[in-house]
């Protein structure tokens, strides 16, 4: 896999190297996937449509990094045997620390995912408009740098560490959020986050949403630690956020991003709670488990299929805690 920071600065280059990426695959017989946000095209085509390429609109689903790597999976999958060519663009202006956070993270996770696959993937991101944070954080992600018309060694790139620690999301949990212990009863975990996505203002299938993947973490504490877990509620003016601590480690630094087998016994707990959230922060070590799982209290553009609860249009019936 050849991995790609592209540091572009205007909107006229975006779109020239998105295209010439994408005929360039065409002509060497390999398969584009541009998966970026909205529409890229002058002409305001769909991504990919004016090169003979696959397109993903990544504003809604790359809300979530998370979701779009089984997506790109599928698409190497389906071309096996073929170098294919990836636009993958999920920073963009306007997102928060959070979720520029999850950013990086993904593309740390993909090195490793993708390690082995015939594949180049070229990463945008608009030096001009995004933080110096995310612009180090994907320098720090990425084996290959291009800049302008120079694409080389990138020697800021750091590879993927076994953490030794437990990072913990950020901003820090807030002193008035609600907080309740749990260990044998996921009931009371259920009816609180209930209550607290009530008061947020979520639809009632954003509501059930959030009350399945509450479950889904809570039940991993009860399945694979011997404590309590302790989950923390608080609403900010965009979002509900509930965050689970416990004392269990999750070993595999992939686990969420990848689809379960359909005749996989288990392993189905966090990958819905990707599916359903807006966006997971997941940090696991030898010191215990953080999840804090972000649900926006309005989308930006809600679509009719959008107000559909994403457990049931994703996923089929789903029971809680399974």
């Amino acid at each position: 896999m050849r991995h790609v920071a592209w540091l572009y600065r205007t909107p006229d280059e975006r779109r020239a190297g998105i295209r010439d990426f994408a005929e360039a695959g065409r002509s060497a017989g390999e398969p584009v996937l541009i998966a970026v946000p909205g529409v890229w095209s002058s002409s305001g085509h769909p991504p990919g449509d004016n090169a003979g390429a696959r397109g993903l609109d990544t504003a809604d689903l790359g809300r979530n990094p998370a979701r779009l790597m089984p997506l790109v999976r599928d698409f190497a999958d389906e071309h096996r045997g073929h170098n294919v060519r990836v636009v993958c663009e999920l920073a963009w202006a306007g997102r928060s620390a959070s979720e520029l956070g999850e950013v990086s993270r993904y593309e740390t996770m993909v090195n490793l995912a993708f390690a082995a696959m015939p594949m180049t993937m070229l990463c945008p991101y608009d030096v001009s408009r995004l933080p110096a944070t995310a612009i180090a954080a994907a320098c720090d992600s990425h084996p290959t740098l291009r800049q302008g018309s120079s694409e080389g060694g990138n020697s800021s790139y750091r590879p993927a560490a076994t953490e030794d620690a437990r990072p913990q999301p950020s901003p820090a949990v807030p002193p008035g959020a609600e907080e309740l212990s749990y260990q044998h009863d996921l009931r009371p975990v259920r009816a609180l986050v209930a209550t607290a996505a009530t008061h947020a203002g979520l639809s009632g299938p954003r509501r059930t949403d959030l009350v399945i993947a509450a479950s889904e973490v809570a039940a991993n504490t009860l399945k694979h630690t011997e404590g309590a877990g302790l989950v923390r509620i608080w609403v900010t003016s965009n979002e509900i956020l509930c965050q689970f601590d416990d004392s269990g480690h999750i070993e595999d630094p992939l686990a969420g991003y990848s689809r379960p087998a359909g005749d996989q016994p288990g392993g189905q707990g966090l990958w819905l709670v990707n599916q359903v959230c807006d966006l997971a922060e997941i940090r696991s070590s030898y010191l215990g488990t953080t999840i804090r799982l972000h649900m926006f209290r309005q989308l930006p553009e809600e679509s009719p299929a959008g107000r559909e609860s994403v457990s049931q249009a994703r996923l089929g019936p789903v029971s809680p805690g399974s």
